[in-house]
């Protein structure tokens, strides 16, 4: 029900892309340059400005932005409202979900929910855990599952899950032949680590204070921003890494990686968390309903 325009400017204000927006609305990229213009002439401002790196949204644009997140926003919400009335689940769900909850998790259960629920598209952003906690505190997006406790006042957390973490190495790497290993003696050994934001390298670092190693003497060769990252550098012998089992299960059969226990163990819980002052629809309550099923492997 929202005006197209408005569609076609929130997805290059989100990718900062023309490209990138036209791929992600299955447009040609002169059709979004053509809704774009429209809407600067409706308005007789500029909302994107062009540099050489890309583009940049203007004071006006940011405006626009604002409130084209709040429109569209309501918009999805009076699809699903409708869609009760006629007892149907169907609309646009926006998720969230950490790097981790993304690539080990969530492709099976969205594509699981898809097959019952076909008349639903989702659509999911992929960032560290803060980031996504403050985007389901904004409402832009309505559920969001992460790897740690949300802080931010405002939100429901639930555990949903807990999983394994491992260290992860190259299997020529020295630490390669130990069945269990501990924080220090990895703190003699060179570190691959998350960016500064994930949930994944707080646990860590928490694990290691805990063990009076501190985070900061460990011998960090460098900090990146995903998990598909921090396997390919480690996968050279560069280092090692700590992340879930779940995530290194396809390099562990192929051989590429070694998952070794931590020992004391190190385990942390999933969370999904939501706004606690939003009406939740069919669609969302469905939803998160078959994610604790699903996580639980009870999925209907």
């Amino acid at each position: 029900m929202a005006d197209r325009r408005l569609q076609v400017f929130h997805a290059v204000a989100e990718h900062l892309s023309f490209t990138r927006a036209a791929e992600a609305l299955f447009m040609t990229q002169p059709a979004v340059t053509f809704q774009i213009r429209q809407l600067e002439e409706q308005y007789d401002t500029r909302l994107f400005e062009r540099r050489r790196s890309g583009i940049a949204l203007t004071p006006a644009g940011e405006l626009v932005f604002s409130y084209a997140q709040r429109i569209l926003g309501l918009s999805d919400e009076m699809d699903a409202r409708l869609g009760e009335m006629t007892g149907d689940v169907r609309g646009v769900l926006p998720l969230g979900a950490s790097a981790m909850v993304a690539e080990c998790l969530m492709a099976g259960v969205l594509a699981d929910f898809s097959a019952r629920y076909p008349q639903v598209r989702a659509q999911m952003v992929v960032a560290n855990s803060q980031e996504i906690a403050s985007r389901v505190a904004g409402h832009t997006v309505a559920v969001g599952l992460i790897e740690a406790a949300a802080r931010q006042p405002g939100l429901t957390c639930d555990v949903c899950r807990d999983d394994e973490l491992a260290v992860i190495c190259a299997p020529g790497y020295p630490l390669a032949g130990l069945k269990k290993v501990g924080p220090r003696v990895l703190a003699d050994h060179e570190y691959v680590s998350r960016e500064t934001g994930s949930a994944t390298r707080e646990i860590v670092a928490g694990y290691f204070r805990d063990s009076r190693v501190p985070p900061e003497g460990l011998r960090t060769q460098m900090e990146l921003g995903s998990p598909e990252a921090i396997k390919a550098v480690v996968a050279t012998g560069r280092g090692f890494s700590i992340m879930a089992r779940a995530l290194v299960a396809r390099e562990v059969q192929l051989g590429t990686l070694l998952a070794i226990s931590l020992h004391p163990p190190l385990r942390r819980k999933l969370y999904l968390i939501q706004p606690e002052d939003r009406f939740q629809s069919r669609l969302v309550s469905t939803f998160v309903q078959f994610v604790r099923q699903h996580m639980k492997g009870t999925a209907p």
